[in-house]
């Protein structure tokens, strides 16, 4: 006779069908994106009070990379927001897309959502001589991330037969 589990814990079983379930990555996937959008277009509202309270910490022509650095995050996490959602839809519309490119391209996609902005948001706080801060190293690892996953789903929507 097996033990009953615990209701707090759940089995490892419970992880492998989240990940083999299109359903449950579809609406992580738009969770996320309109999250996305919220907090990007909340930037981009904070962006324009910096403008109308001319804000000298961001206007300045010496705060030129931070305002470009701080635009390009706004925008890229917009646009992010956005791709996520039709990611979403993707997943939808293409159910014989095997599960193992399906999860690696999600992976990626959010990896990718998370790495662009804030390595455009992170390289505007510290400028130094026009040159953005370290953090603008984790955009071409965010960029490389977003490349494999409209690779993945470019190649698994090919797989689409009506």
């Amino acid at each position: 006779m097996s033990k009953p589990r615990s209701p707090q814990r759940p089995d490892s079983g419970d992880a492998d069908r989240q990940l083999n379930d299109p359903t449950a990555l579809t609406r992580r996937h738009l969770r996320f994106g309109w999250w996305m959008l919220l907090l990007f277009l909340s930037l981009g509202l904070i962006l324009e009070a910096f403008h109308a309270l001319k804000a000298s910490s961001y206007l300045s022509v010496a705060n030129e990379t931070r305002r470009l650095m701080w635009t390009l995050a706004h925008a890229h996490g917009t646009l992010l927001g956005l791709i996520n959602i039709a990611f979403a839809f993707t997943i939808r519309a293409v159910p014989q897309w095997p599960a193992r490119s399906r999860n690696f391209a999600s992976a990626f996609m959010l990896g990718s959502a998370v790495l662009m902005p804030a390595g455009f948001f992170l390289g505007g706080i510290n400028v130094r001589a026009g040159d953005p801060g370290l953090g603008i190293l984790l955009l071409p690892v965010g960029g490389l991330m977003l490349f494999a996953a409209v690779l993945m789903t470019a190649l698994g929507a090919s797989k689409y037969r009506e």
